[in-house]
């Protein structure tokens, strides 16, 4: 079982994001380590919780999302949860396609998505076991599956396991926005922004949802984007 330590006089699993505590006290840590993520977070204010279930219904609606803008994966994934009830291994591989697509889904994600459930349902891919497994086992593990790459990996051990010190260099959003709070000219590549969140361990995950919380204050600002 895992040792529990407690956050503002709650108790939180160690090394992972359970609460709204957990986020304070890794925004406390993360200003004073970082000036940049300091001034941020002066402007966005702490970063939601962001938090998903870990199972089957959490990996497919991170692919559901993928490529899409929140609004938009929301709609579609509302679609799909009320298509198929309940929203599980078994009832989605008895959908028909036209389901699928009348959801909203692209074909390349419905294949994913099938691709996922036939991998739990032949035991290929335990997702329950992926809790008490290295970062880099998960990695392993789920992009073994055709369709699921290292950005939803990233995402689901982020959100869905909830680590804390998770990040997601590959994504737009946060390279983005990481040039914006360090004023670089350029965004920066994935290796180079792992190389920049070093600075933010072990809370990289707080570090990386707040970010993303700044994006919409540069877009919204019009500041130019660096590419």
């Amino acid at each position: 079982m895992a040792k529990l330590m407690a956050v503002n006089g709650h108790p939180s699993r160690i090394g992972t994001i359970e609460t709204e505590n957990d986020i304070k006290a890794g925004m406390r840590v993360l200003r004073r380590k970082c000036p940049h993520l300091r001034r941020v977070h002066d402007i966005t204010g702490d970063p939601p919780l962001r938090r998903r279930p870990a199972g089957f219904e959490g990996l497919a609606r991170i692919v559901v999302g993928q490529q899409l803008s929140t609004a938009s994966a929301g709609a579609i994934w509302s679609r799909l949860v009320a298509a198929i009830e309940p929203f599980d291994v078994e009832s989605f591989l008895s959908a028909p396609e036209k389901t699928l697509r009348a959801a909203g889904l692209s074909a390349p994600k419905i294949r994913t998505l099938r691709s996922i459930a036939r991998a739990v349902a032949e035991g290929e891919l335990v997702i329950e076991s992926l809790a008490t497994v290295p970062d880099e086992v998960i990695h392993e593990q789920l992009t073994m599956v055709p369709g699921i790459g290292p950005w939803t990996a990233d995402i689901f051990i982020m959100f869905c396991l909830g680590r804390r010190d998770a990040f997601a260099a590959g994504d737009l959003a946060l390279q983005v926005a990481a040039a914006g709070a360090l004023g670089l000219e350029r965004r920066p590549t994935p290796a180079e922004l792992l190389e920049i969140a070093e600075r933010w361990r072990p809370w990289r995950g707080v570090a990386a949802r707040l970010l993303w919380a700044y994006h919409p204050f540069l877009k919204k600002r019009g500041s130019a984007m660096p590419v």
